[in-house]
């Protein structure tokens, strides 16, 4: 995966059968795809603005484990490496589509399809690695063969795309760069993104070992100079052999700041740039409005000691009791202290502005589809119509000032090509029809319930794990947690507090995971979300076809691409089980009626309440998270779903709960990207059993998906047409709506504090940094109001 595809790596809806669809056939592909809901945030300048020279410090959450980014541990740091040192042929552009790095690259196409993909690259015959080596094909050809899976001596993370390649070959010299694909790969483009020198790639022992803490060759605007584990840093310096626009740092410097210590390392002043949380960011707001302003602040220990509470901590420290007096004083004397560190601190911030946008990775919501309750469908389905998405955008976007709209596709985000909003498919938050899918589950209102004994949507062993490794609180109510996380999600953490996968754990489980089989869902529910998936889709297809080819041609091509077949399967399966389309319970079915009371009561079966194990991270870092999943737990109890809240320790959450499949609800994000095709369907593919029972999930940790989503990511990703291809990757994510095994709910919020003097580095968003050009304005000068070009 690219620095910028890490960056942005990469968890559902259908309304009626007949439902209306003018105002959606009649968008084009761009018209779908939008705009990015939030643009970069860099202070932006033209280049002859920004001073020559100086260290910029740049806060990371830790040291990186390795300089190769092909390896199991690399992290967001070593990305962030890699794009500054090694050569990219594609990078990202604001709205998240790859373009063209003219540093590197003069053109990449597709010259020959048949009988097989042939890819000419033609390179920049500037561009030389750090020992004056041209960039050539021998690069190419030696990160191909690390890559491709055949030698197993190579450890390597993935090799996607790579696999696929038969030969590469020098064209008219070694500038020219032939990849012949044994398979058609519609993603070709995220290749070699970032090539490696064939010194790191051209054995196992230099793959596996050799670039963990150096780069002997690079070849990018700077060069690492130092990775000092002990002062936990790592020093870039300019390349003296670039031949691009020259960096107008003379240094830049990776230093690990935990986030526990952000705030106090920006006011002493030890680093220029770093992501931050709502609380550091309403801390930088008040530094900048408090400047100049008399008396005590009006934020912070000063302004939580309040007249009373002076006057009364004056009286018994100034008490007869000698005892009573003592303590008091020293409390008094820890609080001035406190008073004025934090004053201090204040003055400090000053120097500093925040820059925000919308990251690109979505949090979701996650139904674990094992077993128990959520392995029906229809249940999955009251839930996702229980949740109202636009209040969950608005409780955490909107307090930090940044645009509130609800993610609509699991596979791309707003502005990027293959993105279409597909979550009306599903229909609107409906607390009736929720009550009416449950209905038809099986589930009912009221009535006499037996003791769950201590078992609840989890396993006995979750239960106890839970009580034993975070304090399980009890059941019925969001507020079963135990946690006094309420009010605004967005006034605790800028960073959401959610899991980005890939990101916040390396490792974040093993493919092999042993779960049980998903029960089987009702086939009339599958056959009509089915076939209003592709009502949806084929909407927008042959609106497409219409357009490019209103005559024969296009009936045919549209017949391919259309999945004509399984829609007319899908049709009669439903005609023969008599299902209504849509997310709506079988027509008829009326939401529980009999007692109001007990119609708003908690459903149950077999005298078993309706209870899902909610599994939350338990860190600081994590306020806001909890409190979404509180407002989620009080949407799901107006529907008679009870949760019981588990808040486990954060180095365990994903990797024992998350990826081993112990949770019914969980919290987490995944990445965007701009290669659905290839990143995703390991996310969405369906588990396969294993020889010995349990099954291989790859990273679907919902355990929800279906042979026909596998397929049509196949098709999406050996389908040359861009157009086809992106085409087939809505139609997934149409059908992955239909099987509300996650629902995802907003952006991520980005917030980064910013030295006010730097320039174009703030709050990337989409966008790949420009590391070039970052540096400290001139004196006098401000940056511009709109990108410079």
């Amino acid at each position: 995966m690219t620095p910028d595809r890490a960056r942005l790596r990469s968890a559902v809806f259908l309304a009626t059968g007949v439902l209306a669809l003018p105002a959606l056939a009649a968008c084009s592909s761009q018209d779908e795809a939008g705009t990015p809901t939030a643009g970069q945030d860099v202070a932006p300048a033209a280049r002859d603005r920004v001073a020559d020279g100086g260290t910029m410090n740049w806060a990371v959450d830790a040291m990186p484990e390795t300089l190769n980014s092909f390896q199991s541990d690399a992290d967001a740091g070593t990305s962030r490496i890699a794009g500054a040192v090694l050569p990219s042929m594609f990078r990202l552009d604001a709205m998240g589509r790859p373009q063209r790095n003219a540093d590197f690259l003069e053109s990449a196409e597709v010259v020959e399809r048949e009988p097989k993909q042939v890819v000419l690259y033609k390179l920049n015959q500037q561009a030389v690695w750090s020992d004056g080596r041209e960039v050539g094909a021998d690069d190419f050809a030696a990160q191909q063969r690390a890559l491709s899976g055949k030698d197993s001596a190579y450890w390597t993370a993935r090799n996607a795309g790579y696999d696929r390649i038969e030969k590469i070959e020098r064209g008219e010299n070694n500038l020219e760069v032939r990849v012949t694909f044994n398979k058609p790969y519609a993603d070709w483009r995220s290749l070699f993104s970032p090539l490696y020198p064939k010194e790191v790639m051209g054995t196992p022992d230099a793959f596996n070992d050799g670039a963990r803490r150096k780069l002997k060759v690079s070849a990018g605007p700077f060069a690492v100079q130092e990775f000092d584990s002990k002062a936990e840093e790592v020093t870039l310096t300019r390349n003296p052999r670039w031949w691009g626009r020259p960096a107008k740092l003379s240094k830049l410097v990776l230093r690990e700041v935990p986030r526990s210590t952000r705030a106090a390392a920006l006011a002493a002043g030890k680093i220029d740039l770093a992501e931050i949380d709502a609380p550091e960011a309403r801390r930088i707001a008040n530094a900048a409005r408090d400047q100049g302003a008399q008396g005590p602040l009006s934020h912070g220990p000063e302004a939580r000691l309040t007249p009373a509470k002076a006057l009364r901590s004056w009286a018994i420290a100034n008490g007869s009791d000698e005892e009573a007096a003592d303590t008091e004083q020293q409390a008094r004397a820890k609080s001035h202290r406190a008073i004025k560190k934090y004053a201090t601190e204040q003055t400090g911030l000053r120097s500093y502005t925040v820059r925000k946008s919308l990251e690109p990775a979505y949090t979701q919501l996650a139904l674990n589809g094992t077993e128990g309750p959520l392995a029906d469908d229809r249940v999955r389905r009251a839930v996702a119509r229980a949740l109202d998405r636009d209040e969950l955008a608005k409780a955490v976007l909107s307090p930090l000032g940044l645009p509130a709209k609800p993610v609509g596709s699991h596979l791309a985000l707003a502005g990027q090509q293959a993105y279409a909003d597909n979550s009306g498919a599903l229909g609107d938050q409906d607390t009736a029809e929720a009550r009416a899918l449950l209905a038809d589950a099986g589930w009912t209102p009221g009535g006499p319930l037996k003791e769950p004994k201590g078992k609840t949507a989890g396993s006995e062993a979750d239960a106890k794990k839970s009580k034993s490794d975070s304090g399980s609180s009890g059941s019925g109510s969001s507020d079963s947690s135990g946690s006094d996380d309420s009010g605004d999600s967005g006034e605790d953490s800028g960073d959401d507090g959610t899991y980005i996968v890939g990101e916040d754990d390396q490792k974040p489980g093993d493919s092999g995971t042993s779960v049980l089989a998903p029960a089987p869902a009702a086939a009339y529910q599958q056959a009509a979300l089915t076939r209003q998936a592709a009502s949806l889709t084929a909407h927008r297809e042959a609106d497409k076809e219409k357009k490019k080819d209103p005559g024969e041609h296009a009936k045919q091509r549209a017949e391919k691409h259309s999945g004509k077949h399984a829609e007319k399967h899908a049709k009669k399966q439903d005609e023969a089980k008599g299902g209504a389309p849509g997310a709506y319970a079988p027509k008829g079915t009326a939401a529980p009626a009999g007692d109001p009371a007990a119609a708003g009561g908690p459903m149950a079966k077999d005298g078993k309440p309706l209870t899902l194990r909610f599994v939350l991270p338990s860190g600081e870092g994590s306020e806001s998270l909890r409190t979404v999943a509180d407002r989620i737990s009080r949407m799901l109890e107006k529907i008679g779903i009870s949760t019981e809240t588990s808040k486990v320790a954060d180095d365990s959450y994903f990797k024992d709960h998350i990826a081993s499949g112990q949770y019914d609800l969980a919290l987490y994000s995944w990445p965007a990207t701009a290669f659905p095709a290839t990143d995703a369907r390991p996310i969405f593919a369906k588990p396969i059993p294993a020889a010995d029972g349990s099954l291989n999930v790859e990273q679907n940790y919902t355990r929800v998906g279906t042979d026909h989503i596998d397929q049509l990511f196949d098709q999406a990703m050996g389908e040359l047409d861009e157009d086809e291809s992106r085409a087939l990757v809505k139609k997934a994510d149409a059908r992955i709506w239909a099987e509300a095994g996650s629902i995802p709910l907003y952006q991520r919020p980005q917030l980064t504090a910013a030295r006010s003097n730097l320039a174009n580095a703030g709050a990337f968003g989409f966008q790949a940094p420009n590391y070039e050009d970052m540096g400290f304005l001139k004196p006098g000068e401000k940056p511009a109001a709109k990108p410079a070009k």
